[in-house]
């Protein structure tokens, strides 16, 4: 028999910096250009300013989502950084003392003193590795693992214009009708849901129905204000 332990399972990744701003940029997208569309809609009957407000709105968005989501990962990024150089300082100056805080918490997590202590001063032979154990038990960060300030934005500029074109693409292809636009952005909606429930522990159709719900609630409203205000008001 091998020594090494079978691996009878995987785990998908929960930590990456790709798959929050590329979900909530789709949903961003697709919910706020299909309101937008339903609003100017609602308050005029003119194609090219349906188009007009329909491309701002994605490209204004996409920017948007992607200048925000750069800074706020950077943010955490640099934050995490800075508690991590705290962390290598201390185990540089104070090696026993983070060598005994590490046995301690394994002792707190049910391990026998005497295995802690073992355990603790093996993985604390590797500076870098102690690091890493100290990182994740402290912080809750990996250090050869953090998020992507660019990758974070890459994901929610891309995601953010193909949501927002959904809605806009009926428009694009000569076609006049707000329900055309209403039934391409209700499917998606819906699609949009099912496919993210393959990540989550949610069934595909409360999934689908919850964000469909969610961005119908949103156009709805949206064009009946754009008709309670209309062109005159402007």
């Amino acid at each position: 028999m091998s020594s090494r332990a079978e691996i009878h399972h995987q785990h998908r990744d929960v930590t990456g910096g790709w798959l929050r701003p590329s979900v909530f940029g789709a949903m961003d997208g697709l919910v706020s250009n299909f309101a937008l569309i339903a609003g100017v809609a609602g308050g005029t009957g003119d194609t090219r300013v349906i188009v007009l407000a329909g491309i701002a709105g994605l490209a204004a968005g996409a920017f948007s989502m992607a200048g925000g989501e750069y800074v706020s990962v950077a943010s955490q990024r640099e934050l995490a950084l800075a508690e991590l150089a705290v962390e290598r300082r201390e185990i540089e100056r104070h090696p026993e003392a983070e060598q005994a805080e590490l046995a301690q918490s394994y002792v707190d997590k049910g391990v026998e003193p005497a295995l802690a202590a073992e355990v603790a001063r093996q993985l604390s032979r590797n500076p870098e590795q102690a690091l890493e154990v100290h990182a994740q038990a402290e912080l809750g960060v990996v250090p050869s693992d953090l998020p992507s300030p660019r990758l974070a934005a890459v994901s929610s500029f891309l995601s953010f214009a193909a949501g927002a074109l959904l809605p806009l693409l009926p428009y694009l292809l000569g076609v006049r009708s707000l329900w055309v636009s209403a039934v391409v952005s209700c499917l998606a909606l819906f699609g949009a849901g099912a496919l993210v429930s393959a990540v989550t522990a949610r069934s595909w159709w409360y999934s689908g129905l919850r964000q469909l719900l969610v961005g119908v609630l949103a156009a709805g409203l949206t064009f009946g204000l754009g008709s309670l205000i209309g062109t005159t008001a402007l």
